[in-house]
């Protein structure tokens, strides 16, 4: 079964979701005073949730398109690159040699695991 490049790219969006989630949930956490209400009202924690929501339909889109998940799930594992560079660029968190060969993995096995 070929897997649709629509299922592809919606599994792409998918990743940069997630880790702008993550981003989001993270930035939100550290603007939370601790109580219940600074995190029920806490603008950037809905964002992340919407965020993991459009994953979960993005993640329906793609399978609905014909998406096998043999090729699309280590798509998604780029998350942790995404979330590697926004970390760069919005924290200053250095990407070191160890990184970038643990990227490098994540993208050979995504080849290797789309063929």
């Amino acid at each position: 079964m070929e897997t649709p490049i629509l299922s592809v790219l919606l599994f792409v969006f998918a990743a940069i979701a997630g880790a702008v989630g993550q981003f989001l949930y993270k930035t939100g956490a550290d603007a939370a005073g601790g109580g219940i209400l600074s995190y029920l009202l806490n603008a950037r924690l809905w964002a992340g949730v919407v965020c993991y929501i459009s994953v979960m339909v993005s993640f329906i889109a793609a399978f609905k398109k014909g998406g096998s998940p043999t090729v699309l799930y280590p798509v998604y594992a780029s998350t942790f690159i995404w979330a590697a560079l926004i970390g760069l660029f919005a924290y200053g968190i250095p990407i070191k040699p160890v990184n970038i060969a643990g990227m490098a993995c994540i993208v050979l096995g995504m080849y290797l695991m789309g063929r």
